[in-house]
């Protein structure tokens, strides 16, 4: 078969399965419902993901690769490939770009088995968002340095989401912390990104807390040995 032949191929193996293109009439917590549907029953690439969220910013792409860390059970293995994506969006927010990802990023493959379920559970929480969420404390979005510092705390949180640590709650904190900082830009509720800061503080508590267990327990083996 001829290389001209492989990509018309390839090209019409695509056109049967499209990405759902987002429709203005809808809602967004509509829009992901569609794509849970729509990839439900293979991987999908965060490239597919960003074209559905167009126009929509990379902030709410932060909130989605939070959620599967939002509970107390760590996930090493997906937290550092996820983690350095958010590191990347989060130090583009802090320096006043417009963020975007390289290739290699756009390529990743999330995994069918649980990216579907990740997406209806963020179809029901932007939708209690677009129910709810409201602007507040608009300061917060009016003032490039504090939109800079919250670009940069998410930054942050990425790296923090990156340590390969499978300890309970060293996800949880991070991923709380960035999904909070990014989703207070929906409405432009500083509500929200105050919860933002608070979670980021507590997450430097208990990985302080962490880190002053592992020099104690180091030094309790040193003296032993």
């Amino acid at each position: 078969m001829t290389q001209t032949a492989i990509e018309s191929k390839t090209s019409k193996e695509m056109d049967l399965n499209p990405s759902p293109a987002p429709c203005p009439n809808r809602t967004l917590s509509a829009d992901l419902q569609s794509l849970a549907e729509h990839c439900k029953d293979r991987p999908t690439s965060i490239d597919e993901v960003v074209q559905v969220l167009h126009g929509r910013g990379y902030r709410l792409l932060v909130v989605l690769l939070c959620l599967p860390f939002l509970t107390p059970v760590s996930l090493p293995g997906l937290s550092t490939p996820i983690g350095l994506i958010i590191t990347i969006i989060g130090l583009r927010l802090a320096l006043g770009q417009k963020p975007h990802l390289p290739p290699w990023a756009m390529n990743k493959r999330l995994p069918a088995r649980i990216f579907p379920k990740i997406l209806r559970a963020s179809s029901r929480i932007v939708a209690a968002f677009e129910r709810f969420s409201k602007p507040r404390l608009r300061s917060f979005y009016q003032r490039t340095s504090f939109q800079r510092l919250g670009g940069a705390l998410i930054a942050l949180c990425g790296l923090k989401l990156m340590l390969p640590m499978p300890i309970p709650m060293s996800n949880f904190f991070p991923g709380v912390s960035a999904a909070l900082l990014a989703a207070g830009s929906f409405e432009e509720d500083g509500l929200v990104f105050v919860a933002g800061l608070v979670t980021f503080a507590a997450s430097l508590a208990y990985f302080g807390l962490l880190a002053y267990g592992g020099v104690a327990a180091f030094g309790e083996i040193w003296q032993r040995l």
